[in-house]
């Protein structure tokens, strides 16, 4: 599944919503996508949500300091073996 595949799309989803709705209310329709639609932005601007590109960021971020930690434990591991020779 593509990263495009997976974006969330307000639009869409009040689109669904309105949808959902009765059809004897379908004639509210706009107005009621445009409520719901102001609704989950409403709602999701008070979650502390990050976007994909600041998880990717970080993400790699966490990669690379796994990778330099993990160097550091070898080179420790290894200088500690020369001082002690009997581990």
């Amino acid at each position: 599944m593509t990263h495009e595949s997976r974006s969330f799309n307000l639009d869409d989803l009040a689109r669904q919503l309105a949808d959902a709705i009765p059809s004897n209310l379908r004639g509210i329709g706009e107005d009621l996508q445009r409520n719901f639609k102001t609704l989950l932005q409403s709602g999701l601007g008070r979650m502390d949500l990050v976007t994909r590109e600041e998880f990717d960021i970080q993400k790699a971020l966490l990669a690379r300091t796994r990778e330099k930690l993990e160097h550091m434990d070898r080179r420790l591991s290894a200088l500690e073996s020369e001082l002690d020779p009997h581990d």
